[in-house]
């Protein structure tokens, strides 16, 4: 192969990198078909460190559990400073009911229940289909 040949083949390879790159960026995510709802009500006197805590450690499990699709969380809101039967909730979405088996049974959620299950009064999850 002569070298006008080689620089032609390091372009092409060049470009299809470069296209590979492109449509792995631009493509769909994975699809979400399920869904998690995990609401927790934290104990009287709590600290707000030990609640940022738990926030912060429940979304670093979207990094650590391939199976986790999708995550955010919030806080509670109610009218007229009622209060409120759950402080934060936090939503999960996965493509399987058995992705979120092993979400469940993985050692990264397991440690993070172990970790701040201490702080919480109540917890409550909800699975639940996703509807487009």
């Amino acid at each position: 192969m002569n070298t006008k040949s080689r620089g032609y083949l390091l372009v092409v390879v060049l470009m299809c990198a470069f296209a590979l790159t492109i449509y792995g960026a631009y493509s769909p995510a994975r699809k979400a078909q399920k869904q998690q709802i995990v609401c927790i009500k934290f104990k009287k006197g709590v600290e707000s460190a030990a609640v940022e805590q738990h926030m912060n450690g429940f979304a670093a499990l979207k990094a650590e559990i391939p199976q986790v699709v999708g995550y955010t969380s919030g806080k509670t809101i109610l009218p007229n400073k009622a209060a409120a039967e759950y402080d934060v909730v936090h939503y999960i979405t996965f493509q399987t009911e058995a992705d979120i088996k092993k979400f469940e049974n993985s050692p990264a959620y397991q440690q993070f229940v172990k970790e701040n299950s201490a702080n919480w009064s109540k917890k409550l999850i909800v699975n639940a289909d996703i509807r487009s």
